[in-house]
């Protein structure tokens, strides 16, 4: 079973309402051993001033970790409602796989918010270029 070496950070801006992405190795990262809840610097990440709030994760099968379950494993819990299930029928219960919420090497993606901004904007940090109209078409001229 190979285990990947990098995280995929997913980064979210409560105040502008945008996500970004960033691929983190394991060594580098500082989140091996981190909790849900916990507060990590942007440091690490690029994110130079940041201050991070781990949200959640997943491992590479995609089972979600939950704030609620003790240590790095899987396990199997009846649950009524998110992360992990979502029922359909009021009061609908189902047994489901889930993680615990500690990171371990096992985990592929990390979640995480930004709680204290820095002072300058992340796309410039991330190098995110803006999306916006293609380069190569022309702009029909107004009539």
């Amino acid at each position: 079973m190979a285990v990947s070496t990098t995280f995929k950070v997913v980064v979210s801006d409560p105040k502008t309402r945008k996500a970004y992405q960033k691929e983190v190795d394991h060594g580098t990262s500082g989140l091996i051993g981190r909790k849900i809840r916990d507060k990590v610097p942007g440091d690490f990440f690029g994110l130079k001033g940041y201050e991070l709030e781990i949200t959640g994760g997943s491992d590479r099968e995609g089972f979600p970790m939950r704030r609620d379950v003790e240590g790095q494993g899987r396990k199997r819990l009846l649950l009524a409602g998110a992360p992990g299930f979502h029922p359909r029928i009021e009061g609908q219960r189902k047994r489901k796989s889930t993680r615990g919420n500690t990171i371990s090497q096992e985990i592929i993606q990390v979640n995480a918010k930004i709680v204290k901004h820095g002072d300058k904007a992340p796309e410039e940090l991330l190098d995110i270029k803006p999306k916006g109209k293609e380069e190569g078409k022309e702009e029909k001229p107004a009539e």
